[in-house]
């Protein structure tokens, strides 16, 4: 279970991962200093880097591969929760998307990519890594990690996850309320995990393929719609969009665009690698498959 646990250290170590916004007027010329210090969002990563950091130095076989997609994918998080980029989603749509495409695309790939399962566990103490060591070696958890990573299931889950929380009325609500746009953000985050993580380590190149592809369809086809459509859906931007220079219709379509194409490339270069992985695997098996027929 030394997989599942690594998804477990993550949302056990960020539990208010992802808090939302304060209150405030931002504005071009402040910008740059409009870094958000939360502590619910701080914290939690700060545990998580010095879990990590302590883990790698006592765990045996954390590659600097895997310490360099860990910490490119804490980066990532930063750039999201804390920078300007995150005050600066609630004035424009556009910039809202490139934060959630920053968590769903940057952030969770690296972080699972990252394995940081084991050395998260060692920088636990030994009383405590043996407790969640046990629970997550239950048959209940088991089932529960084996039925969310399926392909199947991760990619329903992450799908609905964003063609949900896109819809006007919920999308307006996470402008207004503070939980729902906690909720959003860790629906689209944890959901994005258990997406890559099924695609990684479940070892079917055929189904990671399927996964992607179909992926960049339908989120390609959300991109098209709010790129497209004449009508603005979330007017909540209208009052702030043109201090930034754009129109609440440019501000959506710009947001449209940057989940139709930036998108939608990240998804086509997976499948391409996964591609390629599955092309190789294929050439192995035949060449087995030779030595042993001769």
């Amino acid at each position: 279970m030394k997989r599942v646990g690594s998804v477990l250290c993550l949302a056990l170590g960020t539990p208010s991962l992802l808090l939302a916004h304060q209150d405030g007027t931002l504005h071009p010329d402040n910008l740059r200093s409009a870094w958000e210090f939360d502590p619910g969002v701080v914290i939690p990563i700060l545990v998580s880097c010095v879990l990590y950091w302590r883990g790698a130095r006592l765990a045996a076989g954390t590659s600097r591969h895997h310490q360099t997609w860990f910490w490119l994918g804490i980066t990532a998080l930063v750039l999201a929760l804390v920078s300007p980029l995150h005050p600066l989603g609630e004035q424009l749509f556009s910039a809202h998307m490139a934060q959630h495409e920053i968590l769903m695309l940057v952030a969770a790939p690296l972080l699972v990519m990252a394995h940081p399962a084991v050395p998260m566990l060692f920088g636990i103490p030994l009383h405590w890594r043996r407790s969640i060591g046990a629970f997550t070696r239950t048959p209940v958890v088991r089932g529960v990690w084996r039925t969310l990573t399926h392909p199947v299931y991760a990619w329903i889950l992450h799908a609905a996850a964003i063609w949900i929380w896109h819809a006007p009325a919920l999308f307006q609500a996470t402008l207004e309320s503070d939980l729902a746009h906690t909720l959003q953000h860790c629906s689209f985050f944890f959901s994005a995990l258990l997406f890559w993580w099924s695609l990684f380590f479940r070892e079917d190149y055929g189904a990671a393929v399927l996964s992607l592809f179909t992926t960049s369809l339908h989120t390609g086809i959300l991109g098209a719609i709010l790129t497209l459509s004449p009508s603005v859906f979330y007017p909540a931007y209208s009052r702030t969009a043109p201090t930034w220079g754009l129109s609440p219709l440019e501000d959506q379509q710009l947001g449209g665009l940057i989940m139709w194409l930036p998108a939608g490339i990240v998804y086509i270069a997976a499948a391409l690698y996964f591609v390629a992985a599955w092309l190789r695997e294929s050439d192995l098996t035949a060449a087995r498959r030779s030595q042993h027929a001769s």
